[in-house]
């Protein structure tokens, strides 16, 4: 009974490792190059615009967004979304324009004004590196198919587990014969890889899965912690008053949560929309942990999310980007996830050869 149970097991994962393998590869592949990915991009973009000096003050949030709209004022398929404030004195503003759901980004100096660089996010190497991650750059269908895809790693990953040779005795598990033959050590590579990188496979798969289908996983993930669900802060319209400037909600953004530094300003899009100030805490990894909204006409504070006292369904949904990245345990974990990605092509080679029907010799016609 165990041995039957055993290869239907073994029947059950090589047949999933055949129809997502390649996508499986892809998807790892470009996990790898995204860990590091905003560094690349950041890199890119230095080399494309130069250096910044720092010379005195910055330029305050409004006076930066008259001159991109007097720059673009020709193009008025582009809407204003957000300021971006530098991380480091030698880094640029960011100012972010919507059109037709896709984002376009303006770098300017923060000390003169001068406008450095444009550029369509998903034309930027980690905007594009991104799509291509989750959707294969295929849109909703792209997005589903993937989705599919990880949560067949997820079975793909836990059936491995259950098939591996070390449960009896760990050292058989991760030994491998390196002088032994080539179908040997090749085994020994597949079941040593895939046990090593299996769990964090699986938690980056499951979170991949969940956020491909969150329409679906988030009001799941409240209900299984009874956890409220969000309701979206609107601003209170007052007839004939004009909305607040940015620099003052700026300023309002600097006593709340003020240990937290502000990072970006989102300008409500429309009369009832609010102003979104996401600051970032010594200790985030992300620059969007934390946010403020503030009404846009009176300055109310509507609504402020710190990380460090959110309800359970929230710490979770927060704790899955951590575990995504790898960002946990700083450089090391992150280090360790660019070979957690690269991982799946090596499975998927290994196991191509394992699946491989061996060469049988013809016999000699007498």
């Amino acid at each position: 009974m165990k041995a039957q149970l055993r290869q239907r097991i073994v029947i059950l994962h090589q047949s999933i490792g055949l129809i997502i393998g390649i996508l499986f590869a892809i998807v790892g592949v470009t996990g790898s190059l995204l860990v590091f990915g905003r560094e690349i991009d950041q890199w890119l973009l230095s080399w494309q615009i130069g250096s910044i000096v720092p010379k005195g003050q910055w330029l305050d949030p409004e006076s930066i967004l008259k001159i991109v709209k007097a720059a673009y004022a020709n193009r008025p398929e582009l809407k204003l979304d957000a300021i971006e404030f530098p991380r480091l004195p030698t880094l640029p503003y960011i100012v972010w324009l919507d059109a037709d759901e896709r984002q376009f980004q303006v770098f300017l100096n923060p000390y003169s004004g001068k406008i450095l660089s444009d550029r369509w996010r998903d034309q930027s190497f980690f905007g594009f590196l991104l799509v291509f991650h989750y959707s294969l750059m295929a849109g909703q269908i792209g997005m589903t198919m993937i989705g599919i895809v990880a949560f067949l790693v997820c079975i793909l990953s836990i059936t491995g587990m259950v098939l591996w040779t070390g449960w009896k005795k760990l050292a058989n598990g991760f030994k491998i014969k390196w002088n032994g033959h080539y179908k040997r050590l090749n085994f020994d590579l597949h079941k040593v890889s895939g046990m090593i990188a299996a769990a964090f496979l699986i938690v980056t798969a499951f979170t991949g899965f969940c956020w491909n289908f969150y329409d679906f996983t988030e009001p799941l993930i409240y209900a299984a912690t009874f956890t409220p669900t969000h309701t979206e802060a609107v601003s209170t319209v007052i007839p004939k008053r004009s909305p607040l400037r940015p620099n003052a909600i700026w300023q309002k953004a600097s006593v709340t949560l003020p240990e937290a530094m502000s990072t970006r300003i989102r300008i409500p899009s429309s009369p009832d929309g609010v102003f979104t100030v996401f600051k970032r805490l010594p200790e985030d990894h992300s620059s969007y942990n934390n946010y403020v909204e503030f009404d846009q006409y009176s300055g109310k504070v509507l609504q402020i999310r710190d990380r460090r006292s959110l309800p359970l369904g929230d710490r979770i949904l927060h704790d899955f980007e951590v575990a995504h990245f790898g960002t946990f345990g700083g450089l090391p974990t992150r280090i360790l996830y660019v070979f957690v990605g690269l991982a799946p092509t090596i499975l998927l080679i290994t196991g191509f050869i394992i699946r491989r029907p061996q060469k049988t010799s013809k016999s000699r016609l007498g």
